[in-house]
């Protein structure tokens, strides 16, 4: 048909009382619309008519004209309201892009209407008295309300002038169908009303979900449910795809990737915690229903629903059908439980799967595991099951159930997974001690910050890896400690034996509090006594047992305040989410004694006991106590319990915020800021981000503004990529604390990833101008670089070396060495087998590794802290067990370059810099003369050729050849390092071109996160029951009957020897002379990371000598002062005077 030049006509029809000249005029109108649209703009009050119209035979025509003709003009609202009343006559096939665009916004009303029939019901806590008083402007003071820039969480107080008073998802009417764009309700309001069409539009909607069913397109349909929260959708959508491929034929295999995609969204963007809960709920029904269920996701879902009693049912279940797959099956969850749940889940798990178990067999599991373990392990488990075991009848439980239980029970309380990580930590220990020996003779270690230092790269250079070779040979520098830095090198011993449970009392027997174990008067310096009981709450970190026991006995009974406040810090990291009454009331008692020293420690620690548990009376006895004291210490301990007990609360945590952000006291709002940074951790909240950012630019406060952007890294790991960009412009602030800030927020997020985007923020930072930002920019970059090699990211080579000249440059502040310190212990963290992980291997948020971060940038403020960074060392290895729970001997295929994923290369550190010869000036006259005595020389020798001379004394024109041979040689030298560093560039790039692709590892071997996708387990013997994340992994023996090859574990299988007994300071002192006289190492290098040999050498004990020493002014109990003469550039200024 050819097009009409103008519309006037059929606008003109649209009037006529003839029904048919009405119609031709809209079908007309309808085919040409996209031209004439202009012209029938006039005339659409007409075409409502004839759509209101009853009597009218073509409504739909008239609507759907209408709806064109608004498109036209953008109204989209009022398009897609008339489309709908097209009925059939919009076709949602044509793909043209009216239709696009109408099904596009039927999509977003759908949403909205459907979300807002679901009002949004968070974790909000119940009448926390805050106590706060608050003015009728919301604010804490009249004072607050003026200056402070802080608004409230919530929308309770200043909403106007608040990032967030826009809400998060907004409740809108369910008659709106423009959902959240709140401009377009006066508008829209009466057409939904008027027109009826939200039945129409859930019949498009139904439509849609159909072609997208036939076309097996479930992802989008799934996604709009998710977002509209309509759970009815979401569970009609698994059970269509489950139908189909039944219809099909087809492997049960993409409803299971279904799942696992439902559970990949609800985890990582779900934000809201209640709806996120009810998804998780959904997904736990229908995994239950399925014939065979994929039980490692119904895991996931019972550890995040914190629901124990259906994880021991799974368990049992998998147990009870006594084939050799669920077995496997039942110790791998077992194993993710242990690295995903709190100590609290895990212990009523335990409690209901020992109410299985009968008696006798327990107490044979007990005599079992002491072989392999102190008793006391495995006793008070035990002894707190007694009550519910004896109703159990023996013979009614198989013997391999009865084992199978006894393991579950084993694998539950921690001791297999931490034996094995403790296995290959110690056999894989790759650490460079020429770079710790480096750092020790650059850093003065008569200042205590640069002793400190050392002890910190050293322990977490060897974190895990029980290699304590570094104190005993260092005894002189060792001796060195007072004070608090003895205090931080007694806790380095609990970071670099951690995990050695077995041995872990009698490695630190020397070191405790003497008076409660042998009966001898306390006779050792108070510091190593406190840092003992710090480090023995290191070494049971987040498992508790014995050591919370043997922790808080020492604790109540101390009476030093030094003590108390190693002891409340090891009583914390211990019995980490316990959410224990008694320990808190011991804390408690110590806190109201009103010490600075302790209450710092007390505060963390009563927020460590009650990681997580959001308890109400808790929180009001610690937010009364922080308005009560006058010390400044004590408001930041309980600032920082306070966002502990808040951990992953989120909207609970809402009240709780909006009280500490409105403080007065910069340090309470600090705590307000950690305590987002804690509820919200991982969860990529925008409400989170947008205040943090608020904050970061507007507070007052210098330390509430780096925090604020420091934060940033905790909320927003997960999506890792996005921080560079969030924080560019902060990284440039005038304000240098915003700068470390942005610095450390990058650290945070971006560990272990080598993101480019991170390394090129940080990199400029290494030459700011301020001391502190540089010692940020360098522990961050070693954070990100962690376990990077040059093949991975070519720049990790090169900073290395910056970190080296670094530490070594005499005009370099104090903080920055110290940074650097640091940053090269932890860029080799736990001998190079260790990342930073702040989610485990399995995608759930790994709760030790967030909060030993979180406490870890306390170290600004108190340096022995940074001990709890080895909390998130998380060892990067493939462990595989059979269901024996033995370790077997096999190989698995990596199919990339060995290079690749190689341990860096051993930095060439040489140990002494003699200084060099000046290189002597060649002058145009010596070279002359030089050449003018060639010549003489080489005529001699022609002449005397034939002719014996009798020997003379040399000429002095003989000897100046050996001036010029020293010049000559120096530039011999040059030339041939040069060619010798061409030929090994050469030689590498030959040796990556020779590299074949594709090798094999051993069992427990390093496998680094990235390295996961490559792998294959060709071998036809061992097959992992699940897809392999890392860490322990179980396989199935196909050939259980066939003799095995098992990997003996020589870290717990050592002879254990007796540990040194008590002595007096006069035996202390002689053992530390005379072994310092001696320093001879007692082992082999490959075996120098030993506990039972380290306490048995004269080197063990005479560490112990040192450390527990009692120092000259320790009486004063003041710290030791930096000596007054030492001066950075003393050896120029004595020059300078000769």
């Amino acid at each position: 048909m050819v097009g009409l030049a103008s519309a006037a006509g059929l606008v003109g029809f649209l009037s006529e009382p003839d029904s048919e000249l009405r119609v031709f005029a809209l079908k007309t109108l309808d085919s040409q619309i996209d031209l004439l649209w202009t012209e029938v703009v006039d005339a659409i009050p007409q075409i409502e008519a004839l759509y209101e119209d009853e009597s009218f035979p073509e409504r739909g025509l008239a609507a759907l004209v209408a709806a064109k003709v608004y498109y036209h003009l953008q109204e989209y609202n009022e398009s897609m309201v008339f489309a709908l009343g097209a009925g059939k006559l919009f076709e949602l096939d044509n793909g043209g892009e009216f239709e696009e665009t109408i099904i596009a916004k039927c999509v977003d009303t759908f949403i909205s209407l459907s979300a807002a029939q679901r009002p949004a019901v968070g974790d909000q806590p119940v009448n926390l008295n805050t106590a706060f008083p608050t003015s009728a402007e919301g604010a804490t003071s009249t004072s607050v309300s003026l200056t402070s820039p802080i608004t409230p969480f919530s929308q309770s107080a200043l909403p106007s002038k608040s990032l967030l008073s826009r809400q998060e998802a907004p409740a809108v009417d369910a008659t709106y169908p423009g959902g959240e764009d709140t401009s377009l309700k006066q508008v829209e309001t009466p057409l939904v009303l008027k027109r009826g069409v939200q039945g129409q539009l859930q019949s498009v909607i139904e439509r849609l979900f159909e072609q997208c069913f036939l076309q097996k397109r479930y992802r989008q349909v799934i996604g709009i449910a998710i977002e509209a929260k309509n759970l009815d959708v979401l569970r009609r959508t698994i059970i269509r795809a489950s139908e189909d491929e039944k219809l099909q034929n087809g492997e049960s295999r993409r409803s299971e990737e279904l799942m696992e995609y439902v559970l990949d969204i609800c985890m990582g963007i779900v934000q809201e915690r209640a709806f996120r809960n009810e998804i998780l709920k959904l997904i736990l029904d229908l995994l239950n229903e399925i014939p065979a269920p994929d039980y490692f996701s119904i895991a996931k879902c019972v550890v995040y629903l914190n629901e124990h009693s259906m994880a021991s049912v799974i368990l049992r279940q998998l147990v009870e059908k006594g084939d050799a797959r669920s077995l496997a099956v039942a110790y791998q969850i077992s194993f993710d439980l242990y690295d995903n749940s709190t100590q609290e889940f895990l212990q009523k798990v335990r409690q209901e799967i020992a109410e299985l178990v009968p008696e006798s067999s327990v107490a044979e599991g007990q005599e079992k595991a002491g072989e392999q373990a102190e008793p006391t392990e495995s006793d008070r488990l035990l002894d707190d099951q007694s009550t519910s075991i004896g109703a159990n009848d023996d013979s009614k439980i198989p013997a391999e159930a009865k084992t199978a239980y006894k393991n579950i029970l084993d694998i539950l309380d921690g001791l297999k997974t931490i034996q094995l990580n403790l296995e290959f930590l110690y056999r894989n220990n790759k650490a460079d001690i020429a770079i710790l020996n480096k750092v020790r003779d650059s850093l003065e270690a008569r200042n205590s910050i640069f002793h400190t230092a050392v002890t910190l790269s050293n322990a977490f250079m060897h974190a895990g890896t029980t290699h304590d070779k570094f104190f005993r040979d260092n005894l002189e520098w060792l001796g060195k400690a007072v004070n608090w830095s003895k205090f931080t090198a007694t806790a380095a011993l609990g970071v670099i034996h951690r995990g050695n449970l077995s041995q872990g009392q009698k490695l630190l027997q020397p070191y405790l509090p003497r008076e409660h174990i042998a009966g001898v008067g306390g006779s050792g310096s108070v510091y190593s006594q406190g840092g003992s009981l710090y480090a023995f709450g290191l070494i049971y970190a987040n498992h508790g047992g014995m050591a919370v026991d043997l922790i808080r006995d020492h604790f109540k009974k101390a009476t030093e305040e030094v003590v108390q406040h190693g002891g409340a810090l090891g009583l914390g990291v211990a019995g980490m989410a316990t959410g224990d009454e008694g320990i808190y009331e011991d804390l408690r008692n110590v806190l109201y004694s009103d010490s600075a020293l302790n209450g710092e420690a007390v505060g963390l620690a009563m927020g460590l006991v009650m990681l997580g548990t959001g308890n109400m009376k808790v929180l009001e006895d610690m937010i009364q106590y922080a308005h009560d004291t006058q010390h400044e210490k004590i408001v930041r301990g309980l600032a920082m319990g306070m966002a502990l007990i808040m951990y992953g609360r989120q909207e609970a945590a809402d009240e709780l915020i909006n009280g500490l952000l409105g403080d007065p006291d910069p340090t309470l709002r600090y705590g307000g800021i950690m305590t987002i940074a804690l509820a919200y951790c991982g969860s990529s909240s925008n409400k989170a981000v947008r205040k943090l950012l608020h904050v970061a630019v507007s507070d007052v406060n210098d330390d509430v503004r780096r925090i604020a952007v420091l934060s940033l890294g905790f909320i927003l790991f997960r999506k890792h990529q996005s921080v560079p960009r969030m924080v560019e412009l902060l990284s440039e602030s005038y304000n240098p604390h915003v700068r470390y800030g942005a610095a450390m927020a990058l650290g945070i997020s971006c560990a272990g990833t080598g993101l480019d985007e991170a390394i090129d923020l940080l990199e400029p930072m290494l030459k700011d101008s301020t001391d502190f930002v540089r010692q940020g920019a360098l522990i961050a970059l070693s954070m990100v670089l962690v376990q990077q090699n040059e093949a991975m990211n070519p720049r990790v080579s090169s900073l290395r070396k910056a970190m080296m000249k670094m530490i070594g440059d005499r005009h370099e502040d104090a903080m920055a060495k110290f940074g650097c310190a640091v940053a090269l212990g932890i860029i080799d963290a736990g001998g190079r087998n260790c990342t930073i992980s702040l989610q485990t291997q399995t995608g759930n948020l790994n709760m030790p590794g967030i909060v030993g971060a979180a406490v870890f940038i306390q170290y600004w403020y108190w340096f022995p802290l940074t001990h709890f960074l080895s909390l998130s060392f998380a060892p990067t290895s493939v462990i595989g067990v059979d269901q024996k729970l033995e370790v077997p001997f096999f190989k698995f295929h990596s199919n990339t370059r060995p290079s690749l994923f190689d341990y860096p290369p051993e930095q060439q550190v040489k140990t002494e810099e003699a200084p060099e010869k000046v290189k002597t000036a060649v002058l145009s006259t010596t070279a002359q003369a030089k050449r003018r005595a060639q010549r003489r020389e080489k005529q001699q020798r022609r002449e005397s050729m034939d002719i014996d001379q009798t020997p003379t004394t040399p000429k002095v024109s003989d000897q100046m050849p050996d001036k010029m041979d020293t010049d000559e040689g120096a530039v011999k030298g040059e030339e041939d390092a040069k060619d010798a560093e061409k030929e090994a560039v050469e030689g590498q790039k030959k040796k990556i071109e020779r590299e074949k692709v594709g090798y094999e590892l051993e069992n427990m071997s390093r496998v680094l996160p990235a390295q996961l996708k490559y792998l294959t387990f060709p071998d036809p013997r061992y097959e992992p029951v699940k897809r392999p994340t890392g860490g322990v992994v179980v396989v199935l023996d196909k050939k259980p009957e066939e003799p095995r090859e098992t990997i003996e574990m020589k870290a717990s299988k050592e002879a254990k020897q007796p540990a040194a007994p008590a002595e007096s300071f006069q035996d202390r002192l002689h053992a530390a002379i005379g072994a310092a006289a001696l320093q001879t190492p007692q082992r082999g290098i490959g075996r120098a990371g030993l506990v039972p040999e380290s306490i048995s050498t004269p080197g063990a004990t005479a560490a112990a000598g040192v450390l527990t020493a009692v120092d000259e002014d320790e009486d004063g109990g003041e710290e030791a002062p930096v000596p007054e003469e030492f001066e950075y550039e003393t050896e120029g200024e004595e020059e300078e005077e000769e």
